[in-house]
């Protein structure tokens, strides 16, 4: 409520103090609020997928800062990003020990610091927009750092069987997350609305804030759900297993390449006995060679007797050796590559991994690291590649978005303005035991298949491997982790593209400047109010 200020010289209007601090809650309410929020943000994460609780834990997190000074909105992030990252992030840490401390407290920070200038847009027309925006401008902030960039949680990866998904073909990950967190502002809008005097216009305007993401995903959902007609190709990913989880999975490396060729011929027997249709394509996961097929001869044949016997396209998983000076020095380290194996003629075309995971294929801050956990020493720093990682194979333009890289805007659209007509996610997910990573990666690539209008192979060495139709449903996946298994399925090709795709960034730099722009008046509201 609007009221006179009667000890301003001006008689200028300021907001009565009950209003701007919003619904009183206490320090204990609010505190317990911030996590019950991180909490419900988490939980719309797959494997537990109740997307619908991250518009509350967003409603939620508005309601316990809005008020707030920036010192007490920032400690109430804080509390809200612990919550939120923890239990989604705790697989970072299963086996380099407390190091993944660091990177969830540099995490928490990136998430708490959109959260404490909330309060300065919640007083604004249109406060749930602002909200929102702000959000969208901390994920873009997550995109690109600490650590060259972590954003596993952004929002639009927990909402692959909701509503708000098909918004990715229009606007891509940054849309849905701006529709999940407008949604979530819009219901403590329309709660703080109903709790006042009755204000028709402003319960009005949150209930459009409510509805307008799910009601124009809901819109959209017809065109993502029937794709053209088109050619198709049979696709098999095989998942051989390893001999145990962990970093020391590939202390038998030979054993882990042996898996996989052994379930590639299992296949291949398969095919010749009529019991499995013939692949035009078999995409085995990363690191599904960890000894380098091109300078050790003995892998190498393996492979090229496995695919000889198969007859069509391999792509292999490899990890390729790194460079050593005379003095024995280390001048590149190892690399993450997917290579095409030929039938007859071998190793064709290859793709380096270029975003590689903090603290899984390298340790950033490594003498700080080493002194929180001696097991850093146990990884490797890799050498980053580059290119848009699309790879002719057989008659598939294949994009490889390796692993982590899934989680990159620009990883998956680069693959797809590339040419590819097909998407695969590489993984080594015995890395991480048998945490929620693997559940949480299916996740992310099911949205990535609505926002770029492709089907996409997940091939795991250990689990889950599943095969997602352009539409983002799930076609077929593997049973419990760690246990061999073989997919063959027959996918589409599309060639056609996306709005998302074709706009790129576009809606994430707009909603970034719109939410810049509205904390810029904000604070001068605030400023105004007082002097």
């Amino acid at each position: 409520m609007l009221t006179t200020d009667p000890g301003s010289e001006r008689g200028a209007p300021s907001l009565d103090l009950a209003e701007r601090r919003g619904p009183s809650l206490g320090t204990w309410g609010r505190l317990a609020g911030a996590v019950v929020a991180g909490l419900l943000l988490y939980v719309a994460f797959p494997p537990l997928g109740a997307w619908w609780a991250a518009p509350l834990g967003i409603a939620l997190v508005v309601t316990v800062v809005d008020g707030r000074r920036l010192r007490a909105a920032f400690g109430l992030g804080l509390l809200v990003g612990l919550a939120y990252q923890w239990p989604l992030l705790h697989w970072t840490g299963e086996y380099v020990g407390g190091v993944w401390f660091l990177l969830l407290a540099a995490l928490t920070v990136v998430v708490a610091l959109p959260i404490a200038l909330v309060p300065l847009v919640t007083r604004l027309p249109g406060a749930p927009l602002w909200a929102a925006c702000l959000w969208v401008a901390g994920e873009a902030l997550i995109e690109r750092a600490p650590f060259e960039g972590f954003p596993w949680a952004k929002l639009a990866f927990g909402q692959p069987g909701g509503p708000f998904a098909p918004l990715a073909s229009l606007g891509g990950a940054p849309l849905v997350s701006f529709a999940v967190a407008l949604s979530g502002a819009g219901l403590w809008a329309l709660v703080r609305a109903l709790r006042g005097p009755r204000r028709p216009r402003a319960v009005a305007g949150a209930l459009v804030a409510v509805l307008l993401g799910p009601v124009a995903g809901l819109a959209v959902w017809p065109s993502v759900a029937s794709g053209p007609p088109g050619p198709t190709v049979t696709v098999a990913a095989v998942q051989g297993n390893v001999p145990r989880a962990g970093l020391d999975f590939n202390a038998q490396r030979r054993a882990v390449l042996d898996n996989h060729v052994a379930q590639t011929r299992r296949l291949a027997d398969d095919v010749r006995a009529g019991r499995t249709p013939r692949p035009d394509l078999v995409i085995w996961p990363e690191n599904s060679s960890d000894i380098d097929p091109i300078r050790n001869p003995d892998a190498g044949m393996e492979i090229q007797a496995v695919t000889d016997e198969i007859g069509v396209p391999v792509v292999v998983g490899a990890v390729l050796s790194g460079t050593r000076a005379a003095d024995g020095t280390l001048v590149q380290g190892p690399r993450n590559t997917a290579i095409v194996w030929l039938p007859g003629t071998g190793p064709a075309g290859t793709y380096t991994k270029r975003h590689i995971l903090p603290f899984g294929e390298y340790i950033p801050l490594r003498p700080i690291a080493r002194a929180v956990s001696p097991l850093v020493d146990r990884v490797t720093d890799f050498e980053p590649g580059t290119g848009s990682g699309v790879l002719p194979a057989g008659p598939v333009r294949l994009g490889v978005v390796t692993c982590y890289e899934v989680v990159f805007d620009d990883a998956v659209r680069d693959a797809v303005r590339g040419g590819a007509d097909l998407l695969t996610v590489p993984t080594n997910n015995a890395t991480f035991g048998y945490s929620d990573m693997t559940y949480q990666q299916q996740g992310m690539s099911r949205l990535r298949a609505v926002e770029h209008d492709r089907a996409v192979v997940i091939a795991a060495t250990s689990g889950q491997s599943a095969v997602v139709a352009p539409d983002g449903s799930l076609v077929a996946r593997t049973g419990a982790l760690f246990t061999p298994g073989v997919l063959v399925e027959t996918v589409p090709l599309r060639t056609t593209t996306t709005l998302a795709t074709r706009v790129g960034p576009a809606p994430e730099w707009v909603l970034v400047a719109l939410g810049l722009g509205a904390l810029v008046v904000g604070t001068v509201r605030r400023r105004q109010e007082r002097a």
